[in-house]
């Protein structure tokens, strides 16, 4: 008969003799004392179990450390002389429903203290014993996971060609913990733990030892790197793209703000149709316009830009020497109506003294001529308004009132012989005249040419007057519709126009007041035309004339200005003065041809 074994150790330690002042010795003892503790309260063994020699027994080796109920590893780090413990691998449980390999058949659970079913013979069912009062367990599912708390049955014994399991008690009714091998329940085949649905291990555990050389990771991939040009284009467009959008909400929100979020509609009167008085500026000028007409002049070395009037159906158009000057004789002059139509003109008859001329369109229907007015009639006061295309802007009209009446000017004068110097009895008036103007109408409030504007008083060098040079200081001047009517029936019937005349010629370099007759005559002839107006009135060479129709003159311009603003064949009365003496000479105006 063998000798009895001293029962081996359960742990993984060397037994080794305690020495003095070990820790490991006192935790040893510690153990001892709860390994017999646990041994008082294991059941007591059956009293006709049959009684085997025993040897004596030696001291039992105490663990290094505590028993564990659960039997895990041992917590702590080994000593230099225990063996490395086995690898273990963390496997989860299956959850409950889980499949399960066959075989596996669940037991019921069972109360602690509870009597076990005598074993049953092959082939019987066994019942399970279930203590009163305790709810019946529901069955399980062939394959199936028992739920927590479910005693399992005890494994059938050691399944060939595996090491058997270590031991690992467990409390009662109480689930094995996770990654456990489930026992093979009796008469079934051994199913390698491969078939258990369970997850396969991560990578990060495959083949895990705690005591291996973690080899270092691997380099990360170089990324791609974007230039840093790209990295700034790329930046600017956001940010453009964005300062857009920005831009424009902040518009549209800034309007709704200062619109209070709804579209400003202002009020505003309705159109009206009718028709201004006759004797406003608006009157006047819807029935002037019409008549009025801007005339364009080009010269072999010079050109214009002027206005006219239509004089009749005919075609008869008046205006400015001055304007049509610059054509000379075989220049181009074409004439544009308030409606738009254009047309070529030709000179009629032109007349420098009196700064007037007509030209005549062919071919054209529809002419609107201006009614003529009286001059004579007009008073200083008199509203009145000026049509024109100052600096070529046609159809503008401006208003004033006549400001005075009788302003004799002249202007021209550029020639050396004086021969294009107009003398005018002009009105004058504050109504805005300015280069363009020359040649337009000046009508009064019914719509009657009274005069037609020639000339201004700049405020450019104070040389005097100008046929349209400069700009409108409030003075302009008009040659009264009396004389240019005169002139264009002239000029019209005739092809030239003629002066009055008094058969004198004067001195006018005299500083004196008066217009003084001249010592020598023109050329070769007497100052006194013999047989003349003024011969016969007894003028002698060196009088002075002071008045005209007892109105005073006081230099030789004004003397002829006053003349022409009669016809030939009118009498006057002049006041003359000679040695101190003043009496008065009566004479019948001459002509004289202005060819």
């Amino acid at each position: 008969m063998d000798e009895p074994k001293a029962p081996k150790p359960k742990w993984w330690s060397r037994p080794v003799a305690a020495r003095p002042g070990d820790r490991s010795s006192d935790a040893a003892e510690g153990a001892e004392e709860r390994t017999e503790a646990a041994a008082a309260q294991a059941p007591p063994e059956p009293v006709d179990a049959p009684v085997e020699a025993r040897a004596p027994e030696e001291a039992a080796p105490r663990p290094l450390h505590e028993p564990d109920p659960y039997s895990t590893p041992p917590y702590g780090g080994p000593g230099p002389w225990a063996p490395a413990p086995p690898v273990q691998h963390p496997v989860a449980t299956p959850a409950q429903g889980t499949h399960v390999p066959p075989g596996i058949a669940p037991a019921p659970p069972q109360a602690t203290g509870m009597a076990q079913a005598p074993p049953q013979p092959p082939g019987t069912a066994q019942m399970p014993l279930q203590a009163p009062g305790m709810a019946q367990t529901p069955p399980q599912a062939p394959g199936m996971t028992p739920p927590h708390g479910t005693t399992l049955p005890p494994a059938a014994g050691p399944v060939p060609g595996q090491s058997a399991p270590v031991p690992m008690p467990s409390h009662p009714g109480m689930t094995p913990p996770h990654g456990t091998q489930l026992p093979v329940g009796p008469g079934e085949p051994h199913r390698p733990p491969a078939a258990m649905a369970q997850p396969a291990p991560t990578a990060q555990w495959r083949g895990y030892d705690p005591w291996a050389v973690v080899p270092s990771p691997a380099a990360p991939k170089t990324r791609k790197t974007v230039s840093r040009r790209g990295a700034w284009i790329a930046v600017l467009l956001i940010a453009l793209v964005a300062g857009c959008v920005g831009g424009g909400i902040g518009a549209y929100a800034e309007r709704d703000n200062a619109s209070g979020g709804v579209d400003v509609k202002l009020p505003q009167a309705p159109v009206e149709k009718e028709a201004r008085a006759p004797g406003s500026v608006a009157g006047i000028a819807a029935a002037s316009l019409p008549g009025v007409v801007t005339i364009h002049v080009r010269g072999s070395s010079e050109e214009g830009t002027g206005t006219g009037f239509v004089l009749d159906k005919q075609g008869h158009i008046l205006t400015n020497n001055h304007v049509v000057q610059p054509a000379g004789a075989d220049g181009d002059i074409s004439v544009t109506f308030n409606s738009g139509q254009d047309a070529k003109a030709e000179i009629i008859g032109r007349d420098a003294g009196y700064d007037l001329a007509v030209v005549k369109v062919d071919r054209v229907s529809g002419l609107t001529p201006l009614p003529l007015g009286n001059s004579d009639s007009v008073r200083v006061g008199d509203p009145v308004v000026a049509i024109g295309a100052p600096f070529d802007l046609a159809g503008t009209v401006t208003s004033g009132i006549i400001s005075a009446k009788e302003r004799p000017i002249t202007a021209g004068g550029e020639k050396e012989d004086g021969s294009d110097v107009s003398y005018v009895d002009a009105l004058q008036t504050d109504a805005p005249i300015n280069p363009g103007n020359s040649g337009g109408p000046l009508v009064d409030r019914k719509g009657r040419v009274i005069g037609i504007n020639s000339a201004i008083r700049a405020a450019d060098d104070g040389s005097g007057l100008g046929g349209g040079q400069g700009g409108s200081i409030g003075l302009g001047f008009a040659i009264p519709i009396n004389q240019g009517k005169r002139v264009a029936e002239e000029l019209i019937n005739t092809g030239k126009a003629t002066h009055p005349v008094i058969g004198v010629t004067l001195d006018m370099g005299y500083t004196g007041d008066g217009a003084r007759v001249n010592t020598k005559g023109a050329g070769s002839g007497p100052p006194v035309t013999s047989g003349g107006p003024g011969d016969k009135a007894g003028i002698k060479a060196g009088d002075v004339i002071t008045e005209v129709d007892g109105v005073p003159v006081h230099s030789g311009q004004e003397l002829i200005v006053k003349i022409r603003s009669h016809r030939p064949g009118d009498r006057l009365a002049l006041t003359v003065e000679r040695g101190g003496k003043t009496r008065t000479a009566e004479l019948t105006l001459g002509s004289a041809s202005s060819g």
